[in-house]
């Protein structure tokens, strides 16, 4: 099984970036999605969320700003950001599970927003 996440870059704030995240070798639909985020010297925290149903949970520091979404078709799944701060600065992963601990992890994507 392999991720690859891939979408970040260098915006300003308020600006907008969507990230993707590629899956195969796997049957996508069965696996819950996640995007985490990393910031520099802190820990990885749980960013958004979105079940084999399509439901979504999100972190409370990013509701209203950020949108998670899976095209199990494509086997991928996205993350839309909008109103990036600052604060949304940190390495991105994507993760795969069927229950609660991560199975499999994609190898990162660096956003970087400059006030």
């Amino acid at each position: 099984v392999q991720l690859q996440a891939s979408g970040g870059g260098l915006v300003q704030a308020g600006g907008s970036l969507r990230l993707s995240c590629s899956v195969s070798g796997t049957l996508f639909s069965i696996w819950t999605m996640d995007w985490y985020r990393q910031p520099l010297g802190k820990q990885r925290e749980l960013v958004a969320s979105t079940t084999t149903g399509g439901a979504t949970n999100y972190a409370d520091a990013v509701k209203g700003r950020f949108t998670i979404s899976r095209d199990n078709a494509k086997n991928t799944v996205y993350l839309q950001m909008n109103s990036l701060k600052p604060e949304d600065t940190a390495v991105y992963y994507c993760g795969a599970r069927r229950f609660i601990r991560t199975d499999y992890w994609g190898q990162g994507t660096q956003v970087t927003v400059s006030s």
